[in-house]
């Protein structure tokens, strides 16, 4: 299967003093890719919103591979790495590469979905249990196991 994925070209806003890609930045990358993913499946704020829900993370890991500097495009593609038997909890992994070819960063995202009335964890509507299923899995995916 092949994963969803978005190129960017680095603006002048994600550099840091250093000439290259402010760390934050990769990660705010990560996120457009994950939220125009639910859009593209038709999860957009007006439907979590109307469905009380919404994602939230636990963790965020970023390995960074390689300096991406000011004007770079980088392809951005989005992976599940685990996923809970309900459905309510996941891991998806971004995998950043420029356009040179080589890889730029690993970002790992752990997280669930929370009601945003009760502010508990909660298992999403069908709609985003079908959106969660369409994600490109990892070569080594795995079920999440509640701790």
């Amino acid at each position: 299967m092949t994963p969803f994925s978005q190129a960017f070209r680095v603006r002048w806003a994600d550099m840091d003093p250093n000439g290259h890609m402010r760390h934050s930045a990769y990660n705010d990358y990560a996120a457009q890719v994950r939220l125009a993913y639910f859009y593209e499946c038709g999860i957009d704020f007006q439907f979590l919103e109307k469905n009380r829900c919404g994602p939230v993370l636990f963790r965020e890991d970023t390995r960074f591979l390689k300096e991406v500097r000011l004007n770079e495009v980088v392809t951005v593609d989005l992976w599940l790495a685990a996923l809970s038997r309900d459905g309510g909890r996941w891991k998806m992994i971004h995998f950043m590469e420029k356009a040179s070819g080589p890889p730029a960063a690993r970002i790992t995202v752990e997280g669930a979905w929370i009601d945003l009335v009760t502010r508990k964890l909660i298992t999403p509507p069908a709609q985003i249990l079908a959106m969660v299923a369409g994600i490109a899995k990892t070569e080594d995916f795995q079920e999440v196991v509640a701790k």
